[in-house]
């Protein structure tokens, strides 16, 4: 495995580790407070778009990393319906 790789998959690694603690930390106070919902639709948007990109290049990188990404954006944004704010 090439230096490239290596560290591709180390980024890989740290991308999940930024939205994981957000999601837990949402779970554990079932709230959504303090996020915001529309940041989290764009990353939605963002992270599908590079996906697409991803596989149509046949990067396993980038797919692993934006296939794992969207899931982990998605939960967040279930937890914006399973937890609304109130008002």
């Amino acid at each position: 495995m090439i230096i490239s790789e290596i560290i591709g998959w180390v980024g890989v690694v740290l991308s999940i580790l930024i939205s994981v603690p957000q999601f837990i930390k949402s779970v554990k106070e079932k709230s959504t407070k303090g996020l915001s919902k529309q940041t989290y639709q764009l990353l939605f948007l963002t992270v599908l778009c590079y996906l697409v990109r991803a596989i149509a290049i046949k990067e396993p990188i980038f797919i692993a990393s934006n296939a794992i990404n969207l899931v982990i954006t998605g939960a967040v944004l279930y937890l914006f319906k399973k937890y609304p704010e109130s008002r």
